[in-house]
């Protein structure tokens, strides 16, 4: 419906991953996105993204008319790109439609068994669930995300009621339209959460672990700064002092400007790490195996001037990561990942691509996270030896390339063939034609060296540029690829299915797909 959701289509995506003998779907976050529909810049590094909700479960728990969302939806092309302002606008209408059914009471025999486990989910995750659904009520009620220029006496309030929590976890005591929105964004989370929560049980039963991502700052204009602004560099007036972001890299010669206001370690070290330990505790309610984004962040992170308009004249400060990860190891009490040899280990996986030093790969090593390696970054321009495919640790999660990299196919057209030195690299390990390096590329990454080996659904569908997820440093058109299942085939599953058999990856293979493919069509 304009989007991918949790529905239908979500499950039989689950069933083919089955048929093709994988063992890993690996998600982008599941935060609610920006304007932009970036995953990465959220307003919440703990609720779940509410146009994932399916409608037509919703349908089917007698919240909405399945004849009216048939009407509204049907003209939607299954494969066409995202449009985020639109679904927006549609899902969020029939969301609050929903809502209002379900607090007026007009909903079938299953209300009671709904307010039920509402009521239960608000008062069990009251410790996040307050905070953004407080935010994103006010943020509803006063037209604008940029709280620093909320009334004053709302930010007061924030301080000394709302950011703390001074109200039931149903917001009863909440005043009038405050209240109602407030249950409102209660709702949207109880939603999510319950139809994720059966979808994940779904794949569970089926073999297929869920692949999350951490990322590793979040938005200015989020639940978790405003409620937290002791935690991050910003002035006496709330504004940003320094930024994220990257210096020059592969992807940018400018570097990559994030935005994203930096964090006061110190202060959240003070606090036992306690934020960043309900962080990890809120992906793992959700997930199996999380990537932590930018991990060389928690080692060393660059730090831009707010003023700047690039990232290149930053500098790096050091991060308390080994201190945090050694108080997170001591406290874990989720799930824990079993290596060959027997130890226990956070099911991390530690993004460590980019300007990796020294510290980075010893902090990494130290807590027996895999690392990441990137085929195309080894037989491209930058030519990482390490990452060729018989030379890659074994302690690494291969991919062919990820949610920032071209497809396989755009980028042996646009990198490697017009530069005979990168083809004649690349052809000493396959054909190096466009017409086979899709499957090439997912070879390579299936016969490497590396613990799990996971390849975007573009390359098994053999799409070019225009399928590409995200450009690194832009802002626009990114995140909107989506797909259909009249381009997904049984035969694409069984050549998966052999192709992990024969590399020996029955049970260590991945796919990497966003969350939000496109619903099939209604039969």
């Amino acid at each position: 419906m304009g989007i991918g959701d949790l529905g239908s289509s979500a499950y039989r995506f689950v069933e083919w991953l089955a048929l093709a003998k994988q063992r890993y779907w690996q998600v982008l976050p599941l935060g609610p996105v920006d304007d932009w529909g970036s995953p990465y810049s959220s307003p919440s590094a703990f609720a779940g993204n509410e146009l994932l909700i399916s409608l037509e479960l919703l349908a089917e728990d007698g919240l909405l008319d399945s004849g009216e969302l048939k009407q509204q939806f049907d003209h939607t092309t299954d494969d066409a790109p995202v449009d985020y302002r639109a679904v927006f606008r549609k899902k969020m209408a029939f969301l609050k439609q929903a809502f209002e059914r379900f607090e007026a009471g007009r909903v079938r025999n299953a209300f009671d068994v709904l307010r039920e486990e509402f009521e239960l989910f608000c008062e069990q995750q009251s410790w996040w669930l307050k905070t953004y659904a407080i935010y994103q009520a006010l943020v509803d009620l006063l037209g604008n995300n940029d709280w620093p220029r909320w009334p004053r006496h709302v930010l007061n309030l924030g301080i000394d009621r709302l950011r703390r929590g001074g109200f039931d976890a149903l917001g009863t005591d909440l005043p009038g339209e405050l209240g109602k929105e407030y249950r409102f964004h209660c709702f949207a989370q109880f939603v999510f959460g319950r139809q994720w929560e059966q979808l994940h049980r779904f794949a569970l039963e089926r073999d297929v672990r869920i692949f999350g991502d951490i990322p590793i700052y979040v938005s200015y204009h989020s639940a978790d700064v405003w409620a937290n602004p002791q935690y991050f560099f910003l002035d006496e007036h709330y504004r940003p002092i320094a930024v994220a972001g990257v210096p020059p890299d592969y992807f940018n010669a400018t570097g990559q400007l994030w935005g994203n206001p930096v964090y006061r370690w110190e202060v959240i070290q003070s606090e036992g790490y306690r934020w960043w330990i309900d962080r990890f505790r809120a992906v793992f309610r959700l997930v199996d195996l999380a990537r932590v984004d930018h991990f060389r962040g928690f080692a060393a992170f660059w730090s831009v001037p707010a003023s700047h308009e690039t990232a290149e004249r930053g500098h790096w400060v050091t991060a308390p990561g080994e201190d945090l990860f050694t108080r997170l190891t001591t406290t874990w009490e989720g799930p824990w990942r079993q290596l060959p040899d027997g130890r226990k280990i956070l099911p991390i996986v530690a993004e460590d691509l980019g300007h990796i030093t020294p510290d980075v790969i010893a902090l990494r090593r130290k807590f027996g996270f895999p690392g990441m390696a990137v085929l195309q970054f080894a037989f491209g321009a930058s030519q990482v030896d390490a990452f060729l495919p018989d030379h890659v640790a074994v302690d690494t999660v291969m991919y062919s390339g990820t949610h920032d990299n071209d497809t396989s196919l755009g980028w042996f057209v646009h990198e490697i063939l017009p530069h005979p030195q990168l083809h004649e690299r690349l052809r000493r390990y396959c054909a190096a034609k466009a017409e086979t390096i899709s499957w090439d590329m997912i070879r390579l990454a299936f016969e490497s060296r590396s613990q799990i080996a996971i390849v975007p659904l573009q390359d098994v569908l053999g799409l070019g540029s225009e399928a590409r997820m995200n450009i690194p440093g832009t802002p626009d058109n990114n995140w909107r690829w989506r797909f259909s299942f009249n381009s997904l085939s049984e035969a694409q599953a069984e050549r998966l299915a052999r192709l992990s058999e024969d590399s020996g990856r029955n049970t260590e293979t991945a796919i990497l797909s966003p969350v939000r493919q496109a619903s099939p069509a209604k039969p």
